[in-house]
């Protein structure tokens, strides 16, 4: 029984592409000294994906687990290659390419994560196979 399910972690692993053993750097340190970028606020209705960080935004600088849900609306799929994952630094840095074998389904995740101490800042967007698009910013309290 326990080397079946053993079996079946190290599986889901290699289908992420990600392991479930190895820890992922979202940023490096050189990319979280660079300035932030300034960004607004907005708030409208929006019948495109919602985009929710499930995970804690208070983090372990060290270790942590770093899962996104992306919520097609309206019988709509996820459009996963339109997915961005932009770091809000000066210049930007765009993390979709780094994470892009985290996302399975509807749910990007990253057992293991970690990050240099401070805040840090994200705007995800996606689009549905609509058309639609749906962003959010997220921001990880790293201690």
């Amino acid at each position: 029984m326990l080397q079946t399910l053993l079996r079946l972690v190290l599986l889901a692993g290699s289908l992420t592409g990600i392991s479930c053993f190895s820890q992922v750097q979202l940023v490096s340190e050189e990319e979280a000294r660079r300035p932030d970028q300034a960004y607004k606020l907005t708030r409208a209705i929006s019948r495109g994906p919602s985009v929710k960080l499930v995970s804690n935004a208070a983090v372990d600088a060290k270790s942590f687990q770093f899962k996104i849900a992306l919520e097609p609306k309206g019988g709509a799929q996820i459009d996963a290659h339109s997915l961005k994952i932009e770091y809000l630094k000066n210049p930007p840095v765009e993390l979709a390419e780094r994470l892009k074998t985290a996302l399975i389904g509807n749910f990007l995740t990253i057992p293991v994560a970690s990050l240099p101490k401070g805040t840090h800042t994200f705007k995800v967007s996606v689009k549905d196979t609509d058309g639609r698009e749906g962003q959010s910013i997220i921001s990880l309290d790293a201690k």
